[in-house]
């Protein structure tokens, strides 16, 4: 049960639908017996084989028993038979049955209405709390995982939890107490018969128990294999042009079959386990029903059962009514195995630790007034040191640029400022004050970041514009389109604003991407601006338009700039130069020539003259 305690967690507002649930079912199976209870008895009486009751059973005190209501029934049955006729008593019975299976139905329809609603709700908001945990995991998180495999647990896990477990509640709910109700009417029409059957039943339950315990592995392992199929199918899209260039495609197709091959071997052995179920539950029940003739049929023989034939009969009639839901239990049983692996990858993530959140009555930051200091700024990941010992001070207006060879430290040193990792030692302070002090948005939303690789999203160019800013007027979303130097190519596409840009802006060239990404910071208009290598992957004429619009981005406002093409940054205020994590220089462009140092062999390097 621990296992879908999370299931369960979803279900604690469903209490009126649960119990609704439950009644609907008790219904229906009581309306289900009252339709057999009244065949093999009653019949008897109509076709002659057993005489009529005609003087009243006595329906008190210890008399009370399954043998007393039968007989009452059956007198009630006779006196129709007596005053009525034969045929009439025969369509009253038809009546009764009729009536019994209408309600039957009536209930079981009634009782889907009631689980239909629950079980979308649970996996509603299953998706729902798995999706914001996703936007609430630091970034940290997803350099670990697999994209593909984060996709699969929300996609496939899911769907598994939707159709192998939510799917089976109904089971889960519905068969046992179906097999509890008829084992009570057989206790009541049996003790003797029952307390055999009670021996029995938990050695089927002990077989199907044996077999299902490795489909959880199995599930899990399944699972895992599709991820890794997402993963392969994920880097194949991004990646066709390199594939194609390098004649990769037998490589990644014989990767690609391998798994897809692993997984269809694994997903076989798993349906092989389920399918077992159902016959050979219907088997260990029909060994069951056989042992229960056998010793049951010798008591009425020897007239030792308590019990007459007709009732041996209908006891015997009841017993058949468990094998169904007996198979459906052991089908769901299994099914239940195989959602429970998918539930415990869903925990994976929906328990994974938020490193980065805000303090209890965290203040806002409102307004960026002096200057952003990291002091003694030290930050590690898994053991390796990334920063070391940085001190530096960016004043309120002023422009930084980071520069150094790839692994130096600096996309690391930026993401610390708007809290995409926090800091091992040292402190970040904003105006003074340390920013795990602020609320993460207001930080957030002091700051506008362009990264080296436009991030665009399958919707309008001005949707992109507007992201984050969502009350944004369309006049706002042009000026900022002019000021990025975006608006003539804007304009020239049929839809304008509305022009659909494609998977990650792919209807876009580069620079009209990047183009759009520093459109999207203007819009925002934040008092800091964040610039990761912004300009380093364009061609000349690219990269002309978009440092002219990053020019214009930047008047006013406190820069922090990350420069791969050193000739970008030569009107820097200051000039960090790290080496290893530590700033190994920093100074103005002059300054850092004239020391002839580290700076000055980069600058020899690109020719920059």
């Amino acid at each position: 049960m621990k296992r879908f305690s999370r299931i369960l967690f979803y279900l604690r507002t469903q209490k009126r639908n649960i119990a609704l649930y439950v009644v609907f079912n008790l219904l229906a199976i009581l309306f289900s017996l009252v339709s057999l209870a009244m065949l093999a008895p009653f019949l008897q009486l109509l076709f002659g084989t057993e005489k009529l009751i005609t003087a009243k059973p006595l329906m008190e005190g210890a008399s009370l028993s399954a043998g007393t209501i039968l007989n009452y029934l059956k007198y009630f049955i006779s006196r129709l038979i007596i005053e009525e006729g034969t045929v009439y008593a025969l369509g009253a019975i038809c009546g009764i049955i009729i009536t019994a299976i209408f309600f039957k139905n009536l209930f079981t329809y009634l009782s889907f209405r009631v689980l239909a609603p629950m079980r979308n709700y649970v996996m509603t908001t299953l998706r729902s709390d798995l999706y914001k945990k996703l936007l609430d995991l630091p970034i940290g998180y997803f350099t670990e995982q697999r994209k593909g495999d984060i996709i699969s647990r929300m996609s496939n896990d899911a769907n598994e939890i939707e159709w192998s477990v939510m799917s089976t509640l109904e089971g889960l709910i519905k068969d046992p107490l179906n097999i509890l109700i008829i084992l009570i009417f057989l206790v009541f029409l049996s003790p003797v018969l029952s307390l055999f059957l009670l021996v029995l039943l938990p050695v089927t339950g002990f077989v199907i128990g044996r077999l299902s315990r490795s489909l959880k592995k199995q599930s899990t392992t399944s699972q895992e294999k599709l991820g890794t199929l997402l993963s392969i199918l994920d880097e194949t899209l991004g990646g066709l042009r390199v594939i194609k260039a390098f004649n990769a495609e037998k490589i990644l197709l014989q990767k690609f079959l391998d798994n897809n091959n692993a997984l269809n071997q694994i997903r076989n052995k798993m349906n092989f386990r389920k399918d077992l179920a159902s016959p050979m539950s219907e088997f260990l029940g029909v060994i069951v029903l056989s042992c229960i003739l056998w010793f049951g049929g010798r008591l009425v023989l020897n007239n030792q059962a308590g019990l007459g034939p007709e009732s041996f009969i209908t006891y015997i009639l009841f017993f058949t009514q468990i094998i169904n839901p007996a198979k459906s239990l052991s089908s769901s049983f299994y099914n239940a195995q195989r959602g429970s692996a998918a539930i415990e990858r869903i925990e994976e993530i929906l328990k994974a630790p938020v490193a980065i959140e805000d303090k209890p009555n965290a203040t806002v930051l409102e307004n960026f007034a002096e200057r952003i200091e990291f002091k003694n700024v030290s930050f590690s990941y898994d053991d390796t040191t990334i920063l070391k010992n940085i001190n530096l001070v960016i004043e309120k207006g002023k422009t930084v640029a980071l520069v150094g060879s790839s692994g130096a430290g600096k996309s690391t040193l930026a993401d610390l400022i708007p809290r995409f990792h926090d800091v091992t030692e040292g402190e970040v302070l904003i105006d003074g004050i340390n920013i795990k002090e602020y609320s993460l948005q207001s930080v957030r939303a002091a700051m506008g970041i362009v990264t080296q690789e436009p991030i665009l999203f399958n919707d309008s160019i001005a949707q992109n514009i507007a992201l984050g800013v969502q009350t944004a007027s369309p006049a706002a979303i042009t000026a900022a389109a002019t000021v990025a130097n975006a608006a003539a190519f804007i304009n020239s596409k049929e839809d304008g604003y509305d022009a659909n840009i494609g998977d990650r802006g792919s209807k876009l060239s580069g620079g009209e991407r990047q183009r759009i990404t520093i459109a999207r910071a203007i819009l925002k208009n934040p008092p800091i601006l964040i610039l990761d290598e912004a300009t380093s992957s364009l061609d000349t004429e690219s990269e002309r338009l978009v440092q002219d619009a990053i020019n214009k981005m930047m008047q006013n406002r406190t820069s922090i700039v990350i420069a791969h093409r050193l000739s970008t940054i030569r009107h820097a205020d200051e000039i960090i130069v790290l080496q290893k994590g530590e700033i190994a220089e920093r100074g103005t462009h002059d300054e850092l020539l004239a020391k002839g140092g580290m700076y000055k062999r980069l600058i020899d390097m690109q020719e920059v003259k």
